[in-house]
């Protein structure tokens, strides 16, 4: 293995950008308790270290996430805030301490969501705005046209999808110019390879890959689910509970081993195979502390020799992790599975 300078930018929603963004959710919701302090020192530690691209949704903390990152950008310069993308995300409506949830996408919706997003973030227009989930009851080209008339009104400069079919992609695409799709990709999760990614790359869309970790399973410090605090939504998470928790961590126990030999985090090298197979994809690591934001920003200066892709991708070949992705409520509104 030998290192290079890092990776060169990737195109996202009009801007040349860092091949990382920074997933913003945990800061919020979902992982357990968080450090508000040390959450917003690392968001301002992403954009000095050249990170541009942040991602946040209004069902992350119901508003807190980005009401969170607009005290981010209001601390910034106009110099700071130039050339960076924010992204948020519309559709899907939780109640206070519930993970069950329903879909929203309804045109109306979209307009009111939209409105209570800029609030939060302080912002004039929305860099990237996705369809977090999709309702069937709602034709796809009202939500296109609905989010088209955002774009009109000078209210978001790009439109996305998150957890789109490769069908639909292409639907909304050939009505209006769609920048980015966003769904679960890593060693950990590789379905996108059978449609979604390759449909995103002969479009010319972005791919924006969540989870890019496998829920920190691919970390140097991965989850027991026996540990987890109690409001940690990856306690019901299929792949880390009972044989198939098991089996997947030894999968994660190989990487690690990988990992020592060449003398880097596991998060690292996890996230080196994915920019080196894939360069149109933009990872998108969420972390809530500078330490491990710093490991993952280290995957861009790794070069890794063929030999060692081929060996990650036969260790991680499709179907090698077991266990279904998200409990069931995860899938409300995700086109495939």
């Amino acid at each position: 293995m030998t290192t290079t300078a890092a990776t060169a930018t990737r195109p996202l929603a009009g801007h040349a950008v860092h091949p990382l963004g920074l997933g913003c959710m945990g800061m919020s919701e979902f992982y357990g308790p968080s450090d508000e302090a040390e959450s917003l020192a690392t968001l301002r530690a992403a954009r000095d270290l050249g990170v541009q691209h942040f991602d946040t949704a209004d069902t992350y903390g119901l508003g807190h996430n980005e009401a969170l990152l607009g005290r981010f950008l209001r601390g910034l310069a106009p110099s700071e805030r130039a050339g960076l993308v924010v992204a948020t995300k519309f559709g899907i409506v939780r109640a206070q301490g519930t993970y069950e949830r329903r879909i929203d996408n309804s045109p109306a919706y979209i307009r009111a969501a939209c409105e209570a997003s800029l609030q939060r973030l302080g912002v004039e227009r929305i860099g990237l705005y996705y369809c977090h989930r999709r309702d069937p009851q709602v034709p796809l080209a009202e939500v296109v046209g609905a989010l088209a008339d955002l774009v009109q009104a000078g209210k978001v400069a790009a439109l996305g999808f998150s957890e789109i079919s490769a069908d639909s992609l292409r639907q909304a695409h050939a009505q209006h110019p769609i920048a980015a799709v966003q769904s679960e990709y890593s060693l950990w999760e590789r379905g996108a390879e059978t449609a979604v990614l390759p449909t995103a790359r002969e479009l010319g869309v972005a791919f924006v890959a969540y989870s890019p970790l496998g829920r920190a399973v691919l970390t140097d410090q991965p989850p027991a689910a026996q540990t987890l605090a109690a409001d940690d939504f990856r306690r019901a998470l299929p792949r880390l509970q009972g044989q198939a928790g098991a089996a997947n961590l030894q999968l994660r126990e190989r990487l690690a081993a990988r990992a020592a030999e060449i003398g880097q985090p596991v998060a690292a090298l996890a996230l080196a195979w994915l920019l080196q197979r894939q360069p149109h994809v933009l990872p998108i690591p969420g972390t809530r502390r500078q330490a491990h934001l710093r490991q993952n920003l280290a995957a861009c200066a790794l070069q890794l020799s063929e030999a060692l892709l081929a060996e990650l991708d036969a260790l991680f070949a499709p179907g090698a992790v077991q266990g279904e992705r998200y409990p069931d409520a995860g899938f409300a509104g995700v086109e495939t599975r």
